[in-house]
């Protein structure tokens, strides 16, 4: 559906050359709902511009629906617009029409007749709710009721690909998953396939089957939504989860831990069917070792629960080595340390 081959995407800022997009290579499949990530500057909005050539790449090819973009007549790439949507973290709406307008704004370029246009903006309405505000002007609606036009305008010429810029960061956290369950329908639906830009991680963990991590321009991280929680490997991938998992203890409370708990910490990550199976007790029996759970928590993604606690092991627990050898066999371990919970 959509694919980035070794795509760079570079601009001249005050003489000097800024790889907004460095060496990207993703695959997007048909019908699914994939997430890039990344703070601010990291090259998320550069690249989901490249897909209908709002930018064109310096380097590489990108390729949607068969079709390299970067080669294709202008008259082609105009209707391969079309059969892109786009939806703003700003909603980008014509505050001098109504939400009938807007939403059949994209139609009357396309040159629909009239009659469909009527019955398309009434189905559109529907779908997203909105079958009483077809009157109202823009400065009439709430946040959440201008980004549900943005969705319905964005759907009106029945896209096959949908791109979200930040769609949900001007929102509040109740109106954010009202839309995103929006556009769940939207892909479960309409069948669309969705790109979604997003700094939100818990964004992500809603809707998202994969995500991709960018930073300075590169995708640092890429992978099922479950494996890249579950395990992450880079820093700045771990610093996004834990704004959502809550799981990460701050420095004053693992001093305030260590100086009540005489013991060795550890944290001990339980993924997949390991959440259900009694792994820590049945471990510290066999080595007649006493724990303590300080701290937990544990999540559901994708259908899948993973878990994460700091244990407590006394100071003299007799054969620990060999304890956390054998518990690491099933599930991670590592000792919970200064810098580090």
């Amino acid at each position: 559906m959509i694919k980035f081959e070794s795509v760079s995407k570079t601009f001249l800022s005050q003489k000097k050359a800024v790889n907004a997009v460095d060496n990207v290579s993703l695959s997007i499949a048909k019908g699914e709902i994939y997430g890039v990530i990344g703070f601010s500057g990291a090259g998320k909005s550069t690249l989901l511009r490249l897909v209908n050539l709002l930018e064109k790449p310096t380097s590489g090819r990108v390729v949607v629906n068969d079709r390299d973009v970067t080669s294709i007549p202008s008259r082609e790439l105009r209707q391969l617009r079309r059969r892109i949507g786009m939806i703003f973290q700003t909603f980008n709406l014509f505050n001098s029409r109504t939400v009938y307008g807007n939403i059949a704004y994209p139609l009357k370029l396309a040159r629909i007749p009239k009659d469909q246009i009527k019955a398309r903006v009434a189905e559109l309405l529907s779908f997203v709710g909105l079958e009483d505000k077809a009157d109202q002007y823009p400065e009439q609606l709430s946040g959440g009721q201008k980004q549900r036009v943005g969705i319905a305008r964005a759907l009106a010429t029945s896209p096959d690909i949908l791109i979200c810029d930040e769609a949900t960061s001007a929102l509040d956290p109740e109106t954010t998953g009202e839309i995103l369950k929006l556009l769940k329908r939207v892909n479960e639906e309409y069948k669309i396939t969705i790109l979604l830009i997003t700094h939100e991680m818990h964004v992500i963990r809603s809707i998202c089957d994969r995500v991709a991590v960018m930073e300075n321009g590169r995708v640092i991280e890429e992978g099922q939504v479950f494996d890249i929680f579950a395990n992450p490997q880079k820093q700045t991938t771990r610093n996004f989860i834990s704004s959502v998992q809550n799981d990460k203890l701050s420095p004053k409370l693992l001093e305030t831990l260590k100086k009540s708990h005489k013991g060795r910490l550890y944290r001990i990550v339980f993924r997949g069917g390991a959440t259900s199976e009694p792994i820590l007790s049945q471990t510290a029996r066999k080595y007649n070792a006493d724990f303590n759970i300080i701290y937990g928590s544990i999540n559901e993604l994708q259908g899948q629960l993973f878990g994460s606690l700091i244990v407590e092991f006394p100071e003299r627990t007799p054969q620990l080595e060999p304890l956390i050898h054998e518990l690491s066999q099933n599930v991670e371990v590592r000792e919970v340390i200064d810098h580090e919970s």
